[in-house]
């Protein structure tokens, strides 16, 4: 692989969506995100419903069985990782979809939005930031948190605050840092393999 040409081809991102519940807000905060995420340059955006994926409990090798969504999550550079807060924490699906994959993580970079009542699912992005790095990815300092969204739903969906755009703006560009550095070291070692 040459690492030039790596270096400018588009980013790949995998929007991995971790409420699997049947009357979700994910739905309208996914629509915002991808109408965002779509104004940015040299990014290929692939969105990953956790709801849409037949994925069932772990099996008898979780980490090392290909599952449905194997190859998409393999073939991307960063992932973004929008998870409601339940309980304190995040959802099982979400934990689910983790655990059945080990290196699709490895080497790349992860950001996350959040959504709760009170915390705006701060509480839910530090646990996932301890899962992560075992997985050998890097999480992003940065995130967007979204307080109580479901009371800025208008009639053409959710509405973002200024300060909410500015940290999507502050997530992206750091997740994008890291995704392009890590692509180059991942490019780096499959050359000197070679």
């Amino acid at each position: 692989m040459n690492t030039e040409t790596t270096a400018q081809s588009p980013l790949r991102l995998a929007v991995i969506i971790g409420s699997v519940r049947h009357e979700r807000f994910a739905d309208a905060i996914t629509d915002w995100l991808l109408t965002e995420l779509a104004a940015i340059d040299g990014l290929e955006v692939d969105p990953i419903d956790l709801a849409d994926i037949d994925l069932p409990l772990q099996g008898t090798r979780p980490g090392g069985t290909e599952t449905v969504i194997s190859g998409r999550l393999h073939a991307a550079d960063a992932y973004l990782v929008l998870t409601p807060e339940y309980n304190h924490s995040f959802p099982a699906a979400l934990k689910n979809a983790i655990d059945w994959h080990f290196v699709e993580w490895a080497y790349k970079p992860v950001g996350f939005v959040g959504y709760g009542a009170g915390s705006g699912g701060i509480r839910a992005i530090e646990q996932l930031r301890l899962i992560f790095p075992e997985l050998r990815a890097t999480t992003t300092r940065d995130a967007v948190l979204l307080n109580a969204p479901w009371t800025r739903l208008g009639p053409n969906g959710y509405e973002a605050t200024e300060g909410e755009r500015a940290a999507l703006t502050a997530t992206m560009t750091e997740l994008g840092w890291w995704a392009h550095t890590l692509r180059a070291g991942r490019a780096a070692v499959q050359e000197s393999a070679a």
